[in-house]
């Protein structure tokens, strides 16, 4: 399962987020102990720029200090997805359709865990991404980081 941040974290998030005007990309929490992060991915039609990230900070820090529902100790970052984006949600496997995207996978399919090609489709619980001129079917729940490969 692609690495996400609690159900109950992006529902306190998610609506502090777009209520700013933005689109809440994706929540990601990496679990390191006191390094642990919680990254939140803004975005919009015309990009983001640091301060777009300082004012989404600032709304959601005190939110979380309210609502507090992560233990520990934890660094907020925010951020734009960039050209490297990730990708959180099945409606951003078919949003970039034909882009190049590079999977790890949790599960080996065919005894591979890295994938890099263009992204065919999301069918159903599979994504198809063509590799070298073959097609393969990856099951969703099986991918643990995605990103778009930056195409210059």
């Amino acid at each position: 399962m692609i690495r996400q941040a609690s159900a109950k974290v992006q529902q306190l998030i998610e609506p502090v987020v777009e209520g700013l005007g933005y689109e809440c990309f994706g929540i990601e929490f990496i679990s390191q102990g006191k390094n642990s992060v919680l990254r939140i991915y803004i975005d919009t039609a015309d990009g983001v720029v640091v301060e777009d990230c300082e004012k989404v900070s600032r709304q959601v820090s005190s939110v979380l200090d309210v609502e507090d529902p992560i233990s520990g100790h934890y660094r907020l970052e925010v951020s734009s997805p960039g050209l490297d984006r990730p990708l959180f949600k099945e409606a951003h496997f078919s949003r970039f359709q034909g882009s190049v995207v590079k999977l790890k996978l949790a599960v080996p399919v065919l005894g591979r865990r890295n994938f890099t090609g263009t992204l065919v489709e999301k069918q159903g619980d599979l994504v198809i991404v063509e590799v070298d001129g073959e097609e393969f079917e990856i099951p969703f729940d099986d991918i643990d980081q995605a990103r778009l490969v930056p195409q210059f």
